[in-house]
């Protein structure tokens, strides 16, 4: 059954996003579904990385979408498992716009589920690839300069050595945009892929606040380092700072922060109501957007 918002574009039509007419491979139509007019919004920047993270970029991968979809910065990824969902997540959750770029038809989305459907809903799912068309391995790599190319920026959260997001990476640096990676730990294999691209010349950020004055927006006020909950007590805040940019369980916690895990139990329960850290599957908590 076909769904009922979707939409086809060319090139020489109402809603074309016309910086894809500078790209190598410009694609001379697109399937939409869900909200068009996020095509019209500027600016947009591409956050992508692993099928498979680590506690630390997801996290990450979070906190750049949420502060970038808080700024008025339209999230593009590719809905894949890990790095991608967790940002089109928390565009969303933050109230944001976000665009993901898919490698089959709008209609039938990989991976099918919640976050697609939502996407369908409150984001945009766009392909190059006709309604009906099935994911096939060397879609993934093409749809990449979509990716970039619709961006003025791509900031690569996490990956590998052979991570696909190094090939968007490419088509970023080919198509004149700006390239972001963020470091991980030296020992790590899903570090390796940013460190590459730090040594050939992509530019290191630690915060969100970094692309968004590359940008040229001034970062919101409340999304400054150290002011998700001012009025917490101390003990509180030892496992919000420690939940920076990390999602982890209570046991972790206690290890950590040296706390019984009984304290640690409790005081997350009062984060958890203030709005501060949310628990997720696998009871394992991050901070909020």
């Amino acid at each position: 059954m076909t769904p009922t918002n979707l939409m086809h574009v060319t090139r020489a039509g109402r809603g074309w996003p016309g910086v894809l007419d500078t790209i190598e491979a410009s694609p001379s139509e697109l399937w939409l579904r869900g909200r068009p007019e996020l095509l019209s919004f500027e600016p947009r920047v591409a956050v992508i990385g692993t099928r498979a993270p680590t506690p630390y970029g997801d996290g990450q991968a979070r906190r750049f979408a949420s502060a970038l979809a808080r700024a008025g910065v339209v999230v593009v990824s590719g809905l894949a498992r890990g790095i991608d969902s967790a940002a089109h997540e928390a565009a969303l959750e933050a109230g944001g716009a976000t665009i993901a770029v898919l490698g089959s038809g709008v209609d039938c989305p990989w991976p099918a589920g919640p976050l697609a459907e939502r996407m369908a809903l409150e984001g945009l799912l766009l392909s190059e690839y006709a309604p009906g068309t099935a994911p096939r391995r060397h879609h993934f790599p093409e749809r990449n300069r979509l990716i970039s190319g619709l961006c003025s920026a791509v900031v690569v959260i996490e990956a590998a050595a052979a991570s696909g997001s190094l090939i968007t990476a490419r088509w970023a640096i080919d198509q004149g945009r700006s390239v972001h990676a963020l470091p991980g730990r030296v020992d790590h294999p899903m570090a390796r892929g940013c460190h590459r691209l730090l040594r050939e010349g992509a530019w290191l950020v630690e915060d969100p606040e970094e692309v968004l004055a590359e940008l040229g927006i001034a970062p919101l006020a409340h999304a400054r380092r150290g002011e998700e909950a001012p009025s917490v007590p101390d003990e509180a805040r030892a496992l919000l700072d420690t939940l920076r940019g990390e999602s982890l369980s209570a046991d972790e916690l206690a290890e950590r922060t040296g706390r019984p895990l009984a304290d640690v139990l409790s005081a997350l329960v009062e984060l958890e109501v203030a709005g501060c850290v949310i628990r997720g599957t696998g009871a394992i908590y991050r901070l909020s957007s």
